[in-house]
């Protein structure tokens, strides 16, 4: 019975977790989850623009793509090995590819693995919803395992231990 409730109250969470984590899993193969990652000019980080000069044309390009909203950026991921950095914002999900190099926008789009990311680890919610969730799901899940792995083999081994006081 407790196996039972537990299965249950867990229920939604595990499905949720596992498409969304399937989805994740596939994130660098579908365009609509995240855009493909774009090559700069150059890798030679000496003659990159400055961060604040990137920083700079990314929100400009994300304000010309969208005038009539404000912009902050979450953060700035450089791929020094692509010579491009990816200013990615909280609003719109937007991510926008910069040459690091010449500043050259060369994408602006979606990136929708971050919404779903936050809809799989419960921080779409809050923090602490994120910290009690997740705690809540990787221990209910270890439970389901003991106890699961108790009811296959709690049977089978009194069934084995009737066998042998019979003989």
């Amino acid at each position: 019975m407790f196996h039972r409730w537990i299965g249950i109250s867990l229920a939604a969470f595990l499905l949720i977790s596992a498409i969304t984590g399937v989805l994740l899993s596939l994130k660098k193969d579908f365009d609509i989850l995240q855009p493909p990652t774009q090559k700069g000019q150059t890798v030679d980080l000496q003659k990159w623009k400055t961060l604040e000069e990137l920083n700079e044309i990314g929100l400009a390009a994300a304000q010309n793509l969208y005038p009539d909203k404000s912009y902050t950026i979450d953060r700035i991921d450089v791929r020094p090995s692509k010579g491009v950095v990816k200013v990615l914002f909280k609003e719109e999900n937007l991510e926008i590819q910069l040459d690091g190099a010449t500043g050259t926008v060369l994408s602006a789009a979606p990136r929708w693995s971050d919404w779903i990311e936050s809809i799989h680890d419960g921080s779409i919610i809050s923090d602490l919803f994120k910290l009690i969730s997740m705690n809540a799901l990787g221990w209910g899940v270890v439970i389901m395992v003991v106890s699961g792995f108790w009811l296959w083999y709690g049977p089978r081994r009194l069934r084995k231990k009737r066998k042998e006081s019979r003989t």
